[in-house]
């Protein structure tokens, strides 16, 4: 049976490994046509939850949907529509980067002919067309990551499973990453990413679910967190006109920086807040040279909840 819904669908999710229990409790939903942003701390359950929606692994109890399917009863039919890319890739060292996207083509049932094609137009996404002749031993660790990414993508997935993608990239590899990542979704694409590197997923993600201990514990969308509490540092021209404004307008601040440079750190609750604090501080002649939050979204939010479990 088949959910209408497709994406993705976690409800109670638990599993252990002997004694040690990797996932308590998680409930998780991706959307089609977003990217949802898998975020905790090591440990905290995300690889192990990937590996049960690429139905590489069981859950003890509760349920999961992939794109309608079971992967416990329907691995077949989830595996046919899932794009799985680990954290670390295994290469075959004599094979060449084409001959490993055509043999991974292959064992997803793809023709010969389509398989060529596809590979070729995978490695243009991936920038590696100038390697597709070469051994994929000697690509180095970001350009394997960006074969991995290829290798999920071949058989054209609708749910796409990434761990830990932008490691190793280079900063131009990280915006290409991106760039596509938000084409797929565009495309209606299921996608999900587990990521460390919090202020890339602000510019990739749809949505958020932030996992610890093996339990989701929290669960918005960008907009909402853009728009909650957040951390802004501001300078000034001198730091004695921001600190006597800011005292005027009932603006509580901390004073951070070192001995090259002095900032205020101010929270603030709301975007709307903030604007309101820039336009007050500049008409009122204080010559502001940085407003800027402390960190990104999903960070602030990350840092909020690592300070409630303290």
């Amino acid at each position: 049976m088949t959910n209408e819904h497709g994406g993705i669908v976690v409800e109670g999710v638990a599993r252990s490994f002997g004694s040690v229990q990797a996932v308590r409790d998680i409930d998780f939903e991706a959307p089609p046509g977003e990217v949802t942003a898998l975020i905790g701390p090591n440990g905290s359950g995300k690889t192990t939850l990937l590996l049960m929606l690429a139905s590489l692994l069981a859950p003890d109890s509760g349920t999961v949907r992939v794109a309608g399917f079971d992967p416990v009863t329907q691995p077949a039919e989830v595996r046919t529509r899932v794009g799985w890319m680990p954290d670390t890739l295994g290469v075959w060292d004599s094979l060449t980067v084409l001959e490993v996207l055509k043999t991974v083509g292959a064992l997803y049932g793809m023709k010969a002919a389509e398989c060529a094609l596809r590979a070729d137009e995978l490695l243009v996404a991936v920038n590696l067309t100038e390697f597709g002749q070469q051994p994929a031993r000697v690509l180095s660790r970001g350009q394997q990551q960006r074969l991995s990414l290829a290798r999920a993508l071949i058989h054209d997935p609708e749910v796409l499973l990434l761990d830990e993608p932008a490691s190793g990239l280079d900063p131009g590899s990280r915006v290409e990453l991106r760039s596509l990542l938000r084409t797929l979704a565009a495309e209606g694409k299921t996608v999900v990413v587990s990521s460390h590197v919090l202020s890339e997923l602000d510019e990739i993600a749809d949505r958020a679910v932030f996992v610890s201990r093996g339990e989701s514990v929290k669960s918005q969308t960008l907009d909402e967190a853009g728009n909650q509490t957040r951390r802004y540092y501001v300078q000034a021209q001198p730091m004695a006109a921001l600190a006597e404004a800011l005292g005027r307008y009932g603006v509580r601040f901390e004073v951070r920086g070192d001995s090259r440079r002095e900032e205020f750190l101010v929270q603030l609750g709301s975007t709307a807040e903030a604007s309101w604090l820039l336009r007050t501080l500049v008409m009122g002649d204080v010559v502001v040279t940085a407003f800027a939050p402390a960190g990104g979204a999903l960070e602030e939010t990350y840092m909020s909840l690592d300070t409630d479990r303290r």
